[in-house]
């Protein structure tokens, strides 16, 4: 199977059930909402899977893409298509891409923080918290920043201490939640 980017390039796109890539309408959708802040952001992708939300993000000009998933051969996949898009690119993004469990991730104190983070885990593996908190202490997120949880429409995490909700949409069976700092 092959993933698209909107711009109509091809992506790698990992075999099984192991993943579920995000759907190309909320990947519009994400980015229509997020674009006044993508150009020149710092875009962090946790549990990134393929990276085409990452690959989406550069082709509209974040300077800085970091991707984090834990399962070493998908991790591999994100690596090859960023570094795809980030060829085509003039300016040169940074690229990274850390094969690493979220929240161990998380754990470590940002060398420097994201204005964009985007949150796509397993819907019931109920990591939502964990990763506010985690974003939270580690300084992950820029203090003008937007925190994007990708989830199940029917089931939105509850909003956790210290952060406030600046948008809420659903697509279908999925929703995008936008948080700030509170």
């Amino acid at each position: 199977m092959s993933l698209r980017l909107s711009g109509g390039r091809r992506l790698q796109s990992p075999p099984g059930e192991e993943t579920r890539p995000t759907a190309a309408r909320v990947r519009l959708a994400a980015m229509n909402l997020l674009a006044p802040e993508l150009q020149g952001c710092r875009w962090l992708d946790l549990c990134s899977g393929s990276g085409v939300m990452a690959c989406e993000a550069l082709q509209r000009g974040a300077a800085a893409v970091v991707a984090v998933e834990r399962n070493r051969r998908v991790a591999a996949i994100a690596e090859a298509n960023l570094a795809a898009v980030a060829a085509g690119l003039s300016g040169r993004p940074e690229v990274a891409v850390h094969c690493c469990e979220v929240l161990r991730f998380l754990a470590a104190a940002a060398p420097q923080p994201f204005d964009l983070i985007y949150v796509d885990p397993p819907y019931a593996a109920g990591l939502y918290a964990g990763i506010a908190a985690g974003v939270a202490a580690g300084g992950w997120l820029a203090a003008e920043g937007t925190l994007v949880f990708e989830c199940a429409a029917n089931n939105v995490p509850a909003l956790q201490p210290g952060w406030r909700q600046r948008d809420e949409r659903r697509y279908g069976s999925c929703a995008l939640q936008l948080l700030e700092r509170a």
